[in-house]
């Protein structure tokens, strides 16, 4: 039924077959090697850093940190790539294996970078940014804490998404997103250590830009606090929940098609019904993943006159982080402005 089909993801005992051909001439590769997800601590580099992102969205993120004083390879920057089913090529583990520093969205999210991390039997300095969701998130930190960690140590669901409580989409946090810069900084400064103030003075600026998104969903809470809107998947979790919004979407139909299955034809009924009958305000319908039913659904809330509001799991071509999250959060709030 889809026109975006989510294979399944590569299994761990095959990545590793690809990164010990790919990356021999780099590390060994032995059953009897310890492996370990966990970011080793950064030692001072010898020769230009590379950073290795898993999407352009933290590759994005990564150049604003670094500026010219590294390089930053993105492995999924295709708008049609899903990060949640991508399967690792061999230059993508030799390209991991290589790198100085590797920043990833974690969660379960790009699983592909937490196996090829596992696999190499060596340790290579990394930034998970869901680990990161505590700093900012409302939930108790404890609590919070304890889901990221179960999210990032217990087996992924086979469609390679993390289900908890806690929405592994944390690009769309804009703080989460500050506060990866910042780790980002302070591991490039470990490994740099001369240039260690500009990193830091660079996140420091890219923490201020991310102002111009909470000023808005801060405007949206005050001007529509509550408001309901209803989404084809969870991917802009925390830009409705930032904005103080409430989503109306069933969460059976959330759940299946954000794992690439048919929606039971009673939750498709009942995500229809909060259109026509006009109990939302907007849609925030993913283009990365259409598909007939999200097309439909989509017709459905256009033909009411409930406005759309696109949203996407990469980094359009030609716009930074801070553009991106931007345009998607003041496109929510023209969206809620149209339909009083």
């Amino acid at each position: 039924m889809s026109s975006f089909h989510r294979p399944s993801r590569v299994k761990s005992s095959a990545l590793i077959g690809l990164t010990c051909a790919a990356a021999l001439a780099l590390t060994a590769c032995s059953s009897n090697e310890p492996t370990s997800t966990e970011s080793a601590p950064a030692n001072p580099v010898d020769g230009p850093i590379t950073i290795v992102a898993s999407t352009n969205v933290w590759g994005s993120v990564a150049e604003a940190v670094a500026g010219n004083l590294a390089t930053v390879k993105s492995i999924i920057a295709d708008p049609s790539a899903d990060p949640h089913s991508y399967e690792a090529s061999p230059g993508d583990a030799a390209a991991v294996a290589e790198a100085s520093l590797v920043v990833y969205n974690g969660g379960g999210y790009d699983q592909f970078i937490e196996d090829i991390l596992g696999s190499e039997g060596k340790d290579v300095p990394s930034v998970d940014a869901f680990t990161l969701l505590d700093a900012d998130h409302d939930h108790d930190s404890e609590t919070t804490s304890e889901a990221a960690t179960e999210s990032a140590t217990e087996p992924a669901a086979e469609d390679g998404h993390s289900h908890g409580e806690v929405n592994e989409h944390v690009w769309y946090h804009a703080e989460v997103a500050a506060h990866t810069a910042e780790e980002i900084a302070d591991k490039l400064g470990q490994l740099d250590p001369d240039n260690a103030a500009q990193y830091t003075a660079n996140a420091d600026a890219f923490h201020e830009q991310i102002h111009a998104i909470t000023d808005v969903t801060d405007r949206i809470a005050a001007q529509f606090p509550n408001a309901p809107v209803a989404q084809t998947e969870p991917i802009a979790h925390y830009l409705l929940e930032e904005s103080d919004l409430d989503d109306r979407t069933p969460e059976d139909f959330k759940d299946a098609i954000e794992e690439g299955n048919d929606p039971s034809p009673a939750s498709i009924a009942a995500t229809r019904d909060l259109f026509t009958s006009k109990s939302v305000r907007a849609l925030v319908y993913n283009t990365q993943t259409e598909d007939a039913v999200t097309q439909d659904i989509r017709t459905t809330s256009e033909a009411a006159g409930i406005p759309v509001v696109e949203v996407t799991e990469t980094l359009p071509a030609g716009m930074t982080f801070i553009e991106w999250q931007t345009k998607a959060a003041t496109d929510l709030q023209a969206a809620l402005s149209t339909n009083p």
